[in-house]
């Protein structure tokens, strides 16, 4: 694809040089962003800011070499487009070597054509080349840069290196006798940079070492799979993927290295050590048919403490799906047939769902109607659902442990958990065992005629028994006592102890909006729900209170910033208030996540005063929600639901003026504010983005 036929990605309106765009990676990406929206290729840059922010905050775009590489995927986009800066002033992009002077932000609309991404791979994987790279910082004029970008995506700057070439040549041709021959994936969430310049650092590290790398780059260009010729002989694998590598078992029973891509674009050469010693190690890591032996190996550097809330947070965001159709059935069940459909009908030993599906049709109505009827069929369905919901945490707790081999061992052990009726931490015990067999079996040296049978019957069979045995002889009834008497507890709660309790769960949902503490809090409520009943509805408060409390500092944040004191808000903060009436409405706390970046020190602790009125009022009255999520949208799921809003206004009200008094009297050291507002964002959109479900 020529730069001829091709339409124009930069232009000189889009290059600045030697300029001093701000103090952070932040302030350097409004700015590129405004001049994209001011030739008219994004409607909004500040979508397209905020959008970039949101990719940086989840990995840093500097690379080696003093470049950064901003990028975003935004509806804003109109076409394909490039902006580039030279900063008079280093900014820190969270490149290893110190901070950067190359900016190039690379916008994509949403829906952008293949040909495009092409160009724009090929641009990024240029960035680590020293001949482009140098002419880019000689250059005098923004002529002079849109020319050189012009000349690279129609291949006439000089292919030094291993700028074009990342899947090496001959991917069938017999290496050279003793050197090592190595196979890899690279792949990061928008395919666009990343993926393309970690394999060509792979590529090159592989060369200085006299070795030989063969990349398959699965982002936004076409996939050009690897030869199965050319996997069958290589001496060792490395992903260097922060998504999962597609069609994985193709590399089974392989020694494996594994990490981030930016460790690709980062580290190389240590990644091509590492695939040389695992290729003569026969203890090494392997790829064991669907997964990774390793289970971990994406996060090698992770202590255990993180790897544990990893698995945890993994099993939490699969198991929510199943609570939240479940549970929203079972309301919808209740809306429709009354809370009697939940009871025994008379001496059938059937609840009278049960009962009424057994003997009635949709040809054959019960007396009470077609609404009771389907109100009948809609609580069975959720509560078959909130069924799953023990079996599903565990699974997936060890899937995030053991990759796909876990899946089978930690639903078996989830079962027994119910089995025994140890409840969710049954689930959360079994899982954990689950993972961990699955793991370790999976690391057993093994003949290569049995690796095959490895993931699919050895492992599941031998994790299933040991980790599901250990739950049924030993575990399980220990468990099943500790939480009867977490539930008694509960229910015994009343007066002081029930508001104590909304106040601390109120106070964790404000706390890091969406973070681990919030999670901690979030996953502790919808596990319950699955053990409320119509006699032990103390889940069903504690789901309310939470579900209040997290509504709060989005909508103090809008109340604050469009009503009350609108003068202490920037203008871009004022149009994220508006925005952030309907997202604290819906129960997605993200829309308070732009205000808590730019000013956490006032932000966050007004949040938690209010979040922790509303928790406290919640319980106190004894709302219940049979609903993990929705906010006021799932009214039908909630028992006294003005007093619920009442509780939601009271925090917001309190929340939204504790926050104008902090900002009219609690002054910020200005030398500090635009250092601590980009570090704020930076850690504030790296809480929103790690949130599976956005509460």
């Amino acid at each position: 694809m020529s730069a001829d036929s091709s339409p124009r990605l930069i232009s000189a309106q889009l290059v600045g040089l030697d300029e001093d765009l701000g103090a952070t990676s932040a302030d350097v990406i409004r700015v590129l962003a405004d001049r994209v929206a001011a030739t008219g290729r994004a409607a909004d840059g500040r979508v397209l800011a905020e959008d970039a922010i949101k990719r940086e905050a989840s990995v840093g775009t500097g690379v080696p070499g003093g470049i950064a590489i901003p990028h975003a995927r935004s509806a804003s986009v109109s076409e394909p487009t490039l902006a580039f800066a030279r900063l008079a002033r280093k900014v820190s992009f969270g490149a290893p070597d110190g901070d950067a002077d190359i900016v190039f932000m690379i916008a994509v609309p949403e829906g952008a054509d293949k040909d495009h991404l092409t160009v724009l791979s090929t641009l990024a994987r240029a960035l680590i080349r020293d001949d482009f790279t140098a002419a880019l910082r000689a250059a005098a004029t923004p002529d002079e840069i849109v020319q050189l970008v012009d000349r690279e995506v129609s291949g006439e700057v000089s292919e030094a290196g291993v700028g074009k070439a990342s899947s090496a040549s001959s991917p069938t041709a017999a290496p050279a006798p003793g050197r090592k021959v190595f196979v890899g994936v690279t792949a990061c969430p928008t395919g666009i940079a990343h993926t393309y310049m970690a394999a060509d650092a792979l590529v090159a590290a592989a060369q200085r070492a006299g070795a030989e790398m063969h990349i398959e780059t699965q982002g936004s260009s076409q996939v050009e799979p690897l030869d199965p010729a050319l996997i069958a002989r290589a001496d060792a694998v490395v992903f260097a993927v922060d998504v999962d590598v597609r069609d994985r078992g193709r590399f089974a029973g392989k020694p494996l290295v594994s990490g981030p891509v930016k460790r690709g674009v980062d580290e190389p050469d240590k990644m091509i050590a590492e695939a040389i010693r695992a290729s003569d190690d026969p203890n090494a890591a392997r790829v064991q048919g669907g997964a990774a032996v390793d289970g971990a190996s994406t996060a090698k550097n992770e202590h255990f403490g993180q790897a544990l809330k990893r698995w945890l947070l993994t099993g939490v965001s699969y198991m929510i799906p199943f609570v939240a159709g479940g549970g929203l059935l079972i309301a919808l069940g209740f809306l429709l047939a009354g809370y009697g459909i939940a009871l025994q009908h008379g001496d059938s030993g059937q609840n009278n769902a049960v009962f009424t599906l057994t003997n009635y049709t949709l040809l054959n109505l019960p007396p009470q109607g077609l609404g009771y009827y389907l109100g009948a069929a809609a609580f069975q369905i959720g509560g078959i659902s909130l069924g799953f919901l023990v079996a599903a945490l565990a699974g997936y707790i060890a899937y995030a442990m053991a990759d796909r081999p876990g899946i089978a061992p930690g639903f078996v052990a989830g079962s027994v958990a119910v089995f025994m009726n140890a409840g969710f931490l049954g689930g959360l015990v079994g899982g954990l065992l689950a993972g961990a067999a699955a793991y370790w079996i999976g690391r057993i040296p093994t003949w290569r005629w049995l690796r095959g049978l490895m993931p699919v019957v050895i492992i599941p069979l031998l994790a299933s028994i040991i980790a599901s045995g250990l739950m049924l002889l030993v575990l399980g009834g220990p468990i099943a006592w500790l939480m009867t008497q977490l539930t008694n507890w509960l229910n015994s709660l009343n007066g002081t102890s029930v508001i104590l309790l909304g106040i601390i769960l109120g106070l964790m949902m404000a706390f890091d909006l969406g973070g681990p503490v919030n999670k901690v809090a979030y996953a502790f409520a919808v596990a319950g729900l699955g053990a409320g009943t119509a006699t032990n509805v103390v889940p069903f408060e504690i789901m309310a209170a939470v579900m209040g409390a997290g509504m709060v500092p989005p909508l103090a944040l809008a109340l604050a910033s469009t009503v009350l004191y609108r003068k202490g808000f920037t203008k871009p903060e004022r149009e994220n208030g508006k925005a952030a009436w309907l997202l604290g409405a819906s129960f997605i706390s993200e829309g308070a996540i732009p205000f808590a970046a730019a000013d956490p020190l006032r932000v966050i602790p007004a949040s938690m005063v209010g979040a922790a009125v509303t928790g406290a009022i919640s319980m106190a009255a004894g709302v219940t929600s049979r609903a993990p999520h929705g906010g006021v949208f799932v009214f039908f799921a909630i028992d006294s639901f003005v007093v619920w809003v009442l509780a939601i206004l009271a925090g917001t009200v309190v929340s939204a003026l504790v926050l104008v008094g902090l900002k009219k009297w609690v002054r910020r050291a200005p030398a500090a504010d635009a250092a601590a507002g980009d570090e704020a964002a930076v850690a504030g959109e790296t809480v929103g983005q790690r949130a599976p479900v956005a509460v």
